[in-house]
C-alpha cells in the first residue's frame, strides 16, 4: 500500500523540519514500524505490530496532550511548518487506515497494526499542536460564522 511509503516519507520531512530531538526520536521509531507493517502485507500472517506498540502511541498522546490546552473548537492545519507536516501526515495515516479497513475485508490483517494506525493518527494531530506550541505556530480555529460571510 503506497501510502505507507507516503507517510514515511512526510514523517522524514518533518524530522528534518528542526523539531525536537525527543519527537524526532519517536517518529523514526515509527519509520521503522511502518517498515514493519509493510512487511505484514507482504508477508500474509506475518505478526510484528504488537499491543505493546499500540500502548507506546497511547502514553505518547498522553504525554504530550497534558501540555496541551483543551480543545474547544475544531482546529484548521496549519501554524508552524512542522506543524503543518504533522498536520499532513495524520492526513496520509487516516487514508492509509480507511484503505487498510478495505484491505483487511480480502485479505488477513494483524488487528494491532489497525489500532496502530488509529492511534497513529491521533498522534500526529496532538504532535501538530505540541510542534505549533514549540515553534510559535498559532492555532487557527475553524470559524463557523465566516462560511456565512464568504464565497
Amino acid at each position: 500500500i503506497g501510502d505507507i511509503d507516503e507517510l514515511n516519507s512526510l514523517l522524514g520531512v518533518l524530522i528534518a523540519s528542526r523539531i525536537s530531538e525527543d519527537i524526532a526520536g519517536y517518529l523514526l521509531n515509527i519509520q521503522h514500524r511502518l517498515f514493519d507493517i509493510g512487511a505484514e502485507i507482504s508477508i500474509p500472517g506475518n505478526a510484528l505490530t504488537q499491543p505493546a506498540h499500540v500502548i507506546r502511541l497511547e502514553e505518547l498522546i498522553d504525554t504530550y496532550n497534558a501540555e496541551l490546552q483543551h480543545l474547544e473548537e475544531f482546529i484548521l492545519p496549519g501554524g508552524s511548518m512542522p506543524a503543518a507536516l504533522s498536520h499532513l501526515a495524520r492526513t496520509v495515516c487516516r487514508r492509509l487506515e480507511r484503505h487498510l479497513v478495505a484491505f483487511a475485508r480480502t485479505e488477513y490483517l494483524n488487528p494491532h497494526t489497525m489500532s496502530y494506525i488509529n492511534r497513529l493518527s491521533d498522534l500526529l494531530f496532538v504532535l501538530a499542536r505540541s510542534l505549533n506550541q514549540q515553534k510559535g505556530g498559532k492555532e487557527v480555529y475553524w470559524d463557523k460564522a465566516r462560511l456565512k460571510n464568504s464565497a
